[in-house]
């Protein structure tokens, strides 16, 4: 099965192919490198910008109001806060023409932590996108649904912003893409770039297939009656992994609720399962005031706040400048397994 890294470029590589991507580009996005996290290896429309955030992304907007369908990428969101006040005139670009001109670009970055990246690359960036109207928020926790949101991405006439959970890009997948060969080793030889001199390498990809996951619907990956958790990029999986402990050794089964979407969200499914269940938390790793999950809940309890029969929770990181180097500071400032896996137990089993 495919890698998240791996997944990303196949789709990258279909878009430009089938989808009418024009530029894929950012710092070192281009040959040799192909990307910090190899995401762009082998493309036939990538190429290398200055190091400059807001040129990225003026460069990215011109492309589009051209004509062009361009794919931007910052290598990690922790720099994109250099580029705010352009975030903010991309995601208002069709509101102030009243829908005449369409701005079909799509800002890939790698968001988090769990790669020990220290102050400058381990930030998240959910909730500062959350509040840049006009843009839509894509956050994928496993490789297919990357391929997918990627695909919906490139089509969507609106700015879209993929984060990309920087400690799952070399994951494998449970599911493989449409097109991939089975054999991972295989895979890894047609479309990984050797070590060492890339001069005369090409990749040679799969026959791959369209695979649209829509922006805005959840999935719903674990089912039960015990809690709602809600989660999305690199915390879901951890959230899955404690929903199975939970249920093998405690018999309590959860609705776990993978967004993948930030905005647009898929409120009906939250609205549902709430309903199901009663109780809720809400699991990410980004800091705790002005947290996304904080809209989420307050929402639940504006519209459901007679269905809850325990308080709602959010588990997120602490608000502090920053992600220290050391593994014992990131493992104490952002949400851990056993923490997640004491929390789901503690909401399943509070009195009502």
């Amino acid at each position: 099965m495919a890698t998240m890294a791996q997944a990303v470029r196949m789709a990258l590589h279909y878009g430009e192919t089938s989808l009418g991507v024009t530029d894929i580009f950012g710092e070192d996005v281009g040959p040799p490198l192909g990307g910090v996290f190899t995401a762009t290896q082998g493309l036939e429309t990538a190429w290398n910008s200055p190091l400059d955030e807001r040129g990225i992304i003026g460069t990215a907007m011109g492309i589009a109001y051209a004509g062009g369908r361009p794919v931007a990428e910052m290598q990690f969101c922790d720099y994109a806060f250099n580029s705010i006040d352009l975030l903010k005139v991309a995601g208002n670009q069709r509101w102030v023409s009243a829908g005449n001109y369409e701005m079909p670009l799509v800002l890939m970055m790698p968001t988090g932590t769990g790669i020990h990246g220290s102050v400058y690359h381990s930030h998240s960036f959910e909730s500062w996108a959350s509040r840049l109207a006009g843009w839509k928020i894509v956050m994928p926790s496993n490789a297919l649904d990357a391929y997918g949101l990627m695909l919906a991405a490139i089509i969507d006439p609106n700015p879209v912003m993929a984060l990309l959970p920087k400690a799952l890009m070399r994951v494998r997948g449970e599911k493989q893409i449409p097109g991939e060969p089975k054999d991972e080793a295989v895979l890894k030889e047609m479309i990984d770039a050797p070590v060492g001199d890339r001069t005369n390498w090409r990749p040679r990809w799969p026959e791959l297939e369209e695979y649209i996951v829509p922006i805005g619907e959840a999935a719903l990956v674990r089912e039960g009656s015990a809690a709602t958790v809600i989660s999305f990029g690199r915390m879901l999986p951890l959230c899955t992994r404690a929903a199975d402990e939970l249920r093998d050794e405690r018999d309590l089964e959860f609705d776990v609720l993978d967004l993948r979407s930030i905005f647009p969200y898929d409120w009906q499914a939250i609205s549902r399962s709430v309903l199901k269940t009663g109780r809720l938390l809400i699991v990410n790793e980004d800091t705790e005031v002005t947290n996304f999950g904080e809209h989420l809940m307050r929402r639940v309890i504006d519209e459901h706040f007679y269905e809850l029969v325990v308080r709602p929770r959010v588990m997120s990181g602490k608000h502090l400048p920053g992600v220290g180097l050391h593994p014992v500071y990131e493992t104490n400032t952002v949400p851990q397994y056993e923490g997640i896996r004491d929390a789901m137990f503690e909401i399943a089993t509070e009195q009502e």
